[in-house]
């Protein structure tokens, strides 16, 4: 499960091409050792001559965030563990700032943080030391280095300070949340509970201990993000079909895809690719 190297798509972001225009933004893999439990450390610096707005659809992952906002000699440093985002996640940066986060794979963080269920975290922003209490000098060391390599490193250093733990049934999670990322088959919670040899209800209750959420609602942003990248990508390729592909992500009908689609960018499809398209003359 484990990768060679960090994605690059921009799956999630709404505007990929106006954040990243903006700030630097890189993704970096942790050390081999921590590779299954981890999607990819994330690096954001900003120095903006004007407020921007960032848009965000989450994965169903945890992630720990170190962020500083302001100049590196009187900016406010922080940290918090990030739960699964419901909603869209919406940020405004502006002036200077810096972020180091660390994106879990979905059922990767309990093996850190194994005291609680991860669905405690779910739609929630806590401070760092509410989960892990000795981490209190953890964004200094994070955010002071101006060297990637030295972030990583930092970044390493703490979560190999807390783990992992051996957890056979996260490690099983973290397959079946993949399963249904990957195989456009797996279109409802049933088929993957199916695949997985569990029943429904023993399905649900792993993927509220170990992932945060259900698996329908898994299956379900996976198939908004790809929604989402379909019609960001309308302006080069042409317009999407619309009933076609709500049919091949599973969807009853084409107005559901629409409906969810809307309830969570915002926008309908057609409106987003229109505004992501060539400008007219």
């Amino acid at each position: 499960m484990s990768a060679s190297a960090p994605r690059r798509d921009t799956r999630g972001i709404v505007d990929p091409a106006g954040l990243l225009s903006r700030v630097r933004f890189r993704r970096h893999l942790p050390t081999p050792e921590l590779r299954p439990y981890l999607e990819h450390y994330w690096l954001i610096d900003w120095d903006l001559p004007e407020p921007y707005t960032s848009h965000v659809v989450p994965h169903p992952s945890v992630n720990v965030v170190f962020q500083r906002y302001g100049p590196p000699a009187t900016g406010h440093a922080s940290a918090e563990v990030a739960g699964i985002g419901l909603g869209l996640f919406t940020h405004e940066l502006t002036g200077t700032g810096r972020v180091c986060g660390i994106q879990f794979r979905p059922g990767g963080f309990r093996p850190f943080a194994p005291a609680r269920p991860v669905s405690t975290w779910t739609g929630r922003r806590v401070p760092l030391t509410d989960v892990f209490p000795d981490a209190t000098g953890s964004p200094a060391a994070v955010l002071t280095p101006d060297e990637d390599h030295a972030r990583v490193a930092a970044l390493d250093a703490f979560l190999l300070a807390h783990g992992p733990a051996p957890d056979p049934a996260a490690d099983h999670a973290m397959e079946l949340v993949e399963l249904a990322r990957s195989d456009r088959t797996i279109r409802r919670a049933a088929q993957l509970a199916a695949a997985s040899g569990l029943s429904a209800r023993s399905l649900q209750r792993l993927f509220a201990d170990r992932v945060g959420v259900g698996p329908k609602w898994v299956i379900l942003r996976y198939r908004i993000h790809e929604a989402l990248e379909r019609a960001e990508a309308a302006g080069t390729t042409g317009t999407p079909d619309w009933a076609a592909l709500a049919a091949e992500l599973g969807y009853s009908d084409q107005a559901h895809l629409v409906r969810d689609f809307t309830t969570t960018i915002g926008v309908p499809p057609t409106a987003y690719a229109y505004t992501r398209g060539p400008s007219v003359p």
